[in-house]
């Protein structure tokens, strides 16, 4: 048995969903905004995983143009029946008010890495829908339902109605199984059938510090539904010491070894030193992660080895040890022909006239869009902080004409919270180095009137970021060798989910490549390389 340390998926948006096909196992997970939706990892072991798919990477099967910050893809929830995957997951167009306007949608493929389906249409009652199989061969579809009204709570309960596959479509009437229990919020359906029970598992408590996961049981699939004995079935509110903080919005599976584990959303803290424990509780740049813990069978209820809190480490299962090769490259000189997965863009599939691999082979091509505020068409491609310590880096050719010309690296939560390192022009410089910054939709340029110039020469700028766990800064060099450190510091606290107006929202921080030109001359900038790098 192979030792496991938590989380198992590092920096990746979970809300996870875990399947078994045989002696394989993938989750899925959230990816909000960005595109393409969708992320799904494999593992033969429980322990070693990699990215395996995007499911969602045509405009098709997901426009998200326009939607919010923290919108687009909720809670995917995959499974396997019928000799077929099936991926359900909601698309969120509004998330701010007494509304949630959320649409689900039905897609599926036969093999995890191939061309998903078009989405089947299910509902807009609510989101983190879930498709169950019951062993009489029906299917149901269970959700949260949203309630707008004005004094009522918006967490109205849980839904289910069948779903008929030869009609694609939903049948019958929906109705309310489970009103949650008094810690509310409750969301994030799933149902499991075992030895003559059906187990509703369910999040509740909220996205942030006071998550949990609530379990209930029933004899009859549509109820009453008896909550846990000694629920929560998992939580870290209770215990602010844990070093995996957030725990809740889980997944079950039974191996093929018999045992019993649970997948769950975790997020890691800042480290606080001289800070109080609880005031605030902290911060997660990394965003929320995705944990596993072992479970055990008590009169036919699960219970989390060593208690209802997450544990760093666990006893991995009987099952021998499958590692992988690298799923990304440390150095992406980008000679293929498509992007590496781990690489996304924002709300929209970007076309080979804005983002493209063959216009100048060898280097990420970007043509400049609209600014890193918009909510529509930005020419932007980043990958996820994955750690508390990295370096990033990458050598661009760009000859601006104009000030609302730019492209450099960015370090970006949302179109409100983001730092610049950029290419730009002045009028009296030339060609210059300078940083922008957006902290909660207040702009600054901290080295106004102290930007470097760049050489006449200097066809190509090399930029750099080193994030050492609680600040980043930024550096450059003309010759790739002799590399400046501009003197300013950011804190990386600002880039995370707890920062973003005051808590609540979900990506956690990105790093990545971004061309901005609002004339609208579509000014291209050339990327040799990008080089992410995780720091001991």
């Amino acid at each position: 048995m192979a030792t496991i340390q938590n989380p198992i998926l590092t920096g990746f948006n979970p809300d996870p969903s875990i399947c078994r096909v045989g002696e394989d196992y993938y989750i899925a997970v959230s990816t909000f905004e960005w595109f393409p939706g969708v992320g799904i990892f494999h593992s033969k072991d429980l322990k070693n995983w990699r990215l395996a798919s995007r499911p969602l990477n045509r405009l098709s099967q997901l426009n998200m143009k326009g939607n919010p910050n923290s919108g687009g893809i909720w809670a995917p929830q995959l499974s396997y029946h019928d000799d077929q995957f099936y991926l359900i997951y909601t698309d969120v167009k509004v998330v701010n008010g007494n509304w949630k306007d959320s649409h689900n949608y039905l897609a599926t493929c036969n093999t995890i890495d191939g061309e998903w389906s078009d989405p089947i249409y299910l509902n807009s009652s609510g989101f983190d829908p879930s498709l169950f199989h019951d062993d009489d061969g029906k299917k149901y579809l269970v959700n949260m339902k949203w309630d707008h009204r004005v004094g009522h709570h918006n967490f109205y309960g849980i839904v289910l109605q069948e779903y008929d596959h030869r009609q694609q479509k939903l049948v019958g009437k929906s109705q309310v199984i489970f009103k949650g229990t008094d810690i509310k919020l409750t969301e994030a359906p799933h149902l499991y059938k075992w030895n003559g029970y059906y187990y509703l598992l369910t999040a509740e408590g909220g996205t942030k510090f006071d998550h949990c996961a609530t379990l209930a049981r029933s004899k009859e699939l549509t109820g009453p539904y008896e909550v846990h004995p000694e629920n929560p079935l998992i939580t870290s509110w209770p215990y602010p010491r844990n070093p995996l903080q957030k725990a809740g919005h889980a997944s079950i599976v039974q191996t093929h070894t018999d045992e019993w584990i649970l997948v769950h959303l975790t997020g890691r803290v800042l480290p606080r030193e001289g800070q109080p424990l609880l005031d605030p509780r902290g911060y997660c740049p990394l965003g929320r992660e995705t944990a596993i813990q072992r479970l055990e069978w008590k009169d036919d209820w699960p219970y989390v080895v060593g208690g209802n809190q997450p544990s760093l480490e666990i006893e991995g299962p009987d099952i021998e040890e499958v590692k992988w090769d690298p799923d990304y490259p440390t150095k992406d000189d980008f000679n293929s022909e498509e992007l590496n997965l781990h690489f996304q863009s924002l709300r929209i599939p970007l076309g080979e006239d804005i983002v493209s691999l063959k216009d100048n082979p060898g280097h990420l091509r970007l043509y400049g869009r609209e600014s890193l505020t918009s909510l529509f068409t930005q020419s932007f491609i980043a990958r996820r902080w994955q750690h508390f310590n990295f370096r990033a880096e990458t050598k661009v050719a760009f000859q601006p004409e104009d000030f609302q010309q730019s492209a450099g690296l960015v370090n970006y939560y949302n179109t409100e919270n983001w730092t610049s390192f950029q290419i730009s022009w002045d009028e009296e410089k030339g060609r210059i180095l300078e940083l922008m910054t957006c902290d909660n939709f207040t702009f600054g340029q901290p080295i106004k009137g102290n930007e470097m110039e760049i050489p006449e020469d200097a066809e190509y700028v090399y930029l750099r970021v080193d994030v050492k766990t609680a600040i980043y800064t930024y550096s450059y060099s003309f010759d790739g060798e002799t590399w400046h450190t501009v003197p300013v510091e950011f804190e990386a606290y600002k880039l995370s989910d707890d920062y973003i107006q005051g808590g609540g929202f979900f990506t956690g921080a990105f790093v990545g490549m971004q061309c901005q030109d609002t004339s609208g001359q579509n000014k291209h900038a050339d990327f040799d390389y990008f080089i992410y790098d995780p720091v001991e």
